[in-house]
């Protein structure tokens, strides 16, 4: 979100990386071809919209996209390839190899740029990214979350995004002026205006939340208060 983004982890092993913006100079990159062919719809990331909404009048989205595991390093090379045909390039991976039977996601919020006055422009940064082993699991009430300012050059961290267990059905972000707000499981895979729901993205191992503070608060904590034993 910003290159101080607040990282909070509870009851997890760490499985989210926080990053600072998506053109970070001293950002390690993996020598991969900087265009990307014409390649079938399967090497590209699986594009989840998370939430969407409008504050301000400006509108606003959060989306993540997931790139699946690799089977082999030949077949690395080609979903690196494809990366770096979308501009993202996951830290850790100094070789193909490194990317074989592991998931990439590369969450990102964009926004309407506050100069633009015909609505056809918007400021796109990268809040997380990471490289999970595709079996990978979060369980229980474990959950780990990244929070920051809605808008470039906002000082208030009201935007919370984050990552839960599978069997996760509620999660609630508490706020700094002591009020809450209580995030339930989507069940019909619909994504309305200013509508907060735990999401599946399709080939993501965790389940994905996004909150929104009130304007003149910012966020204080964040927990999973409803969970199923599946």
């Amino acid at each position: 979100m910003a290159a101080a983004a607040t990282l909070v982890v509870a009851g997890s092993t760490g499985a989210l990386a926080v990053t600072g913006l998506s053109g970070d100079e001293d950002r390690t990159l993996p020598a991969v071809l900087p265009t990307v062919p014409e390649l079938p719809d399967t090497f590209g990331p699986v594009d989840g919209t998370l939430a969407l909404g409008t504050d301000k009048g400006r509108e606003w989205k959060v989306s993540v996209n997931v790139w699946r595991a690799p089977r082999d390093t030949a077949d690395a090379r080609t979903v690196l390839d494809a990366m770096a045909g979308y501009g993202e390039y996951p830290a850790d991976v100094r070789t193909p190899s490194d990317l074989v039977g592991k998931v990439a996601y590369f969450a990102h919020r964009s926004t309407e740029d506050r100069e633009d006055t015909d609505g056809d422009h918007s400021q796109f940064t990268l809040i997380s990214q990471n490289l999970v082993p595709a079996g990978d699991t979060l369980s229980g009430t474990d959950v780990e979350a990244a929070s920051g300012p809605l808008f470039p050059g906002d000082s208030a961290e009201r935007l919370v995004v984050g990552h839960v267990a599978k069997t996760a059905q509620q999660v609630t972000c508490s706020w700094k002026d002591g009020t809450t707000t209580t995030i339930e499981r989507d069940e019909f895979g619909d994504i309305n205006q200013n509508e907060m729901l735990i999401r599946d993205p399709k080939g993501s191992p965790y389940s994905w939340f996004v909150c929104l503070a009130p304007r003149g608060t910012a966020y204080q904590s964040v927990e999973v208060t409803g969970q199923t034993s599946r």
